[in-house]
């Protein structure tokens, strides 16, 4: 079955040549010009990949993102901006989007970017579907499958790129990971350099699932090496 991908994308001209070379790759394409239509379709149907400019008629690319990461369900988002400033790349990364490109850009290098993120999305399903369906530690629940987490029967609302660390530790409950490794392993090579993005998403995660955020039980940090989830927690269900 083939792959839907959605380009929220006003320059049109732009917008038909990144849709032509998508669907060589086998996808399905949707076309939106504004973000208010972009947002509209993405929530109206099921997508494989978005591929989404920062700066839009309407709502801007920043504010799509962030509404489709408040949503349960998680779709893979490149977005594209004519902007440069490290501010907007971690903007976008901070809001969850997966990958960041700059125009102007190669159409072979976005189709790379494309497919690496397709494989990824397959290596994430992959593992959800060969591993257990849910994993427990301690009072923290964690169901892969429908991606939702709670603690001690409480639901945790994360966003996507929360609930992917927070699933990627619970997979490797006890290992220390470095900043570096984190943002490779959940973020994906692109974004190499941006390690303090971690420590934000880190703080956010302890903010919603210890008792006392400053003085963690879960999420523990490892002076001098990155961070760990705790295997044998003191909280109890």
């Amino acid at each position: 079955m083939s792959r839907r991908v959605l380009i929220i994308e006003d320059n049109q001209e732009l917008a038909d040549l990144i849709a032509l070379h998508v669907r060589d790759l086998n996808c399905e394409v949707g076309l939106a010009t504004d973000g208010d239509a972009g947002l509209a379709m993405a929530r109206a149907e099921q997508w494989d990949m978005i591929i989404l400019d920062l700066m839009l008629p309407g709502l801007g690319g920043l504010d799509v993102c962030r509404k489709l990461r408040e949503a349960p369900r998680y779709t893979p988002i490149i977005m594209v901006t004519a902007k440069s400033s490290e501010l907007d790349r971690v903007l976008g990364l901070e809001l969850g989007a997966d990958d960041y490109i700059t125009k102007p850009f190669s159409i072979p290098e976005l189709m790379a970017r494309v497919k690496a993120m397709f494989r990824r999305a397959a290596a994430m399903a992959e593992n959800v579907h060969d591993g257990p369906d849910q994993i427990e530690i301690g009072g923290l629940l964690i169901e892969l499958a429908k991606r939702k987490a709670s603690i001690r029967g409480r639901p945790v609302s994360l966003t996507a790129k929360e609930f992917d660390l927070l699933a990627h530790f619970a997979r490797n409950p006890g290992r220390v990971y470095t900043r570096a490794q984190l943002l490779d392993q959940v973020w994906g090579d692109s974004y190499s350099g941006y390690e303090h993005t971690v420590n934000s998403h880190i703080n956010r995660l302890r903010r919603k699932i210890e008792d006392d955020s400053a003085r963690p039980d879960y999420l523990l940090t490892v002076w001098g090496v990155g961070y760990k989830l705790n295997d044998a927690p003191a909280a109890q269900p």
